[in-house]
């Protein structure tokens, strides 16, 4: 099964903190361009997104995600620079990717993420729901994570008086269909 990108969402909330977060803002970041497949019979799934197609703070997202202030474009733009370029080095580090395998519990997924040129396994839970003709599936679930667990050292500024969390919250709605193809789509869940 092919990863369905136009039906699939990956969301990072990340949060302010600091003496001085009052001035700041929680961000949410997300992709919308998920490549890759998913194996049910197997309990495999690998996928991946380019960093530098992520958005920033999409209206929606932050409301969803329970944010009340609305940064103005000026800050989304430089969070978005300050992000790709100063945090996760984007161009040296242009994918995250996410090779997922079931553990002997049915909900519970071990998950190799390569964020940063860093590989860490997390436990991941999941909630999987397959239609009954076998051809469409939805997983959904989210964790937190720690930026410095991949190596990244979360943005601060006036000796980190403002800064970002560590702690991330990832969340994701993944959605794949039998009969797809497209790019990145050739990747193979069973290795």
């Amino acid at each position: 099964m092919h990863i369905a990108p136009d039906e699939s969402l990956l969301t990072i909330t990340v949060r302010r903190g600091g003496a001085l977060a009052r001035l700041g803002h929680d961000h949410v970041v997300a992709s919308r361009s998920l490549q890759g497949v998913v194996a049910p019979a197997l309990g495999r799934a690998q996928f991946r997104f380019r960093l530098d197609e992520m958005s920033v703070d999409e209206a929606g997202l932050r409301q969803a995600a329970g944010l009340t202030t609305t940064p103005s474009a000026d800050a989304i733009a430089g969070t978005r620079h300050n992000m790709l370029v100063r945090v996760l080095e984007a161009e040296r580090y242009p994918w995250v990717s996410i090779k997922a395998r079931r553990t002997g519990d049915k909900q519970v997924f071990d998950a190799d993420i390569t964020l940063h040129g860093v590989t860490r396994t997390v436990q991941l839970p999941v909630r999987v729901e397959q239609a009954a003709d076998g051809r469409r599936l939805q997983a959904s679930g989210s964790l937190l994570l720690k930026q410095s667990d991949f190596g990244i050292v979360p943005f601060a500024v006036l000796g980190g008086a403002m800064a970002v969390q560590d702690q991330m919250e990832l969340a994701f709605r993944i959605t794949a269909r039998q009969d797809l193809s497209g790019p990145g789509s050739t990747a193979s869940p069973g290795r």
